[in-house]
């Protein structure tokens, strides 16, 4: 069974699942506002990150505002002496201050690209990173073009060996891929309950890779959330839930989520896989180009997500009769 796949034209190798680093950066603010996951037990993040290593993954994906550089930090140590088995994944475009974990704004100019790499560099302990990544989700394409001629420099004098845009307008994919000749990824969030038929295809037309984030829905589409909902404190994103985030209120899921998770468990694990590995084999079957990045800041998570390498992807029928029931939600026919 095949449990690599490719990082767009980029031709670099990487496991079909990665791990996502957001969570083990811990606490970070927006004023009163969490953006991080709460408090994290460090020793725990680096032996899942071994862990992931030895089950597979090769894909780790951070960003310099992840608990204000904490997530890269911890990262580094974890990889010391183990780089070279590792593709990490970095962003930029998010300010924060490291001493109070407060975000303080955006910064889009070429010149904090340079700056914030460097530090993520330092945090890292390498000396490039595989994919540099804008976080500026809705920027401007005029402003993200801007950007195109710094991060050609930054891949030719060896500091990235690729680059690519988190963000969820299709559009905006297609005209930083179009304009960038390193440009082989696009983040995006996409999942079981969110799917981007659009994206995909803009992955198919520049041949890049679809990371997807948000590819358990924050953690709704794993066992923990179902029967007794599980709330969230005040220091976890998910329980003061922003604007963009629609799974959860108050710390627990909204119902007409865990509804529809309800209506699709079944299908997603009717080989035997747990929830969580199901909504990541549709992630797998819904296209060649996905790479579902799954926050994890325990062994026992980690061991769980990347234990859906052995399924692979979900099997045709069952991807259907997901398809179907979710058409059934929508109001429209199942696409073909």
């Amino acid at each position: 069974m095949t449990t690599t796949r490719r990082l767009g034209r980029s031709g670099i190798e990487v496991s079909a699942i990665g791990m996502g680093c957001w969570a083990i950066g811990g606490p970070l603010w927006a004023g009163a506002q969490p953006l991080g996951w709460g408090e994290v037990d460090d020793d725990e993040s680096i032996r899942t990150v071994h862990r992931a290593l030895d089950l597979g993954a090769t894909l780790f994906d951070t960003s310099g505002n992840y608990g204000a550089g904490h997530s890269e930090r911890v990262l580094g140590r974890a990889l010391a002496g183990r780089r070279d088995r590792a593709v990490i994944a970095t962003k930029f475009g998010h300010r924060t201050d490291e001493a109070s974990r407060q975000a303080t704004g955006e910064d889009a100019s070429p010149a904090y690209a340079r700056r914030s790499l460097q530090d993520s560099l330092r945090r890292l302990g390498t000396d490039h990173v595989d994919l540099y990544q804008l976080h500026l989700n809705g920027l401007p394409v005029p402003q993200a073009l801007d950007l195109i001629g710094t991060l050609e420099e930054l891949v030719t004098e060896g500091t990235i060996r690729a680059y690519g845009w988190s963000t969820d307008d299709p559009a905006s994919a297609r005209a930083f891929a179009a304009a960038g000749p390193h440009c082989v990824a696009v983040q995006h969030d996409q999942s079981v309950l969110r799917d981007n038929a659009e994206m995909l295809a803009v992955c198919d037309e520049y041949d890049l890779a679809s990371l997807n984030r948000g590819p358990l829905a924050m953690g709704l589409l794993t066992a923990k959330y179902q029967g007794a909902p599980a709330a969230r404190g005040g220091d976890d994103v998910r329980g003061v839930a922003p604007e963009w985030l629609p799974w959860f209120a108050d710390g627990v899921p909204r119902a007409e989520w865990a509804d529809r998770v309800a209506r699709v468990r079944d299908a997603l694990t009717a080989d035997g896989r747990t929830l969580a590995q199901g909504a990541l084999g549709w992630l797998l079957a819904r296209s060649p180009r996905t790479l579902p990045i799954p926050g994890c800041r325990t062994v026992a998570q980690a061991e769980e997500n990347l234990g859906t390498l052995a399924y692979g992807p979900l099997p045709e029928a069952a991807f259907a009769e997901v398809e179907r029931l979710l058409a059934e939600l929508r109001g429209t026919p199942a696409s073909a």
